[in-house]
């Protein structure tokens, strides 16, 4: 089994601290593109805005399931979580 079939596709997480006046997202996505690769979308802006996006291309689904994971890691230590 590969390591892409054991991970979440869709990540959506969220930072909100109402004292600072803060409430962000950040949503990962796994996506094939037309060739054969797997696109990394990474989105991210403020809760109820269409926010930002850039999108990372990978030739091997392993390479970008260890992308979107790290990114997820760092997110995490910086106080982001689960959208429910």
């Amino acid at each position: 089994m590969q390591q892409f079939d054991l991970f979440p596709e869709d990540i959506r997480i969220e930072r909100v601290d109402a004292n600072a006046n803060m409430y962000r997202f950040y949503r990962l996505r796994l996506l094939p593109d037309l060739f054969g690769g797997i696109s990394l979308l990474r989105e991210w802006g403020r809760i109820g805005t269409q926010g930002q996006y850039k999108i990372e291309l990978f030739t091997d689904g392993g390479e970008a399931t260890d992308a979107m994971l790290a990114v997820f890691r760092a997110k995490q230590k910086r106080g982001y979580l689960l959208a429910a």
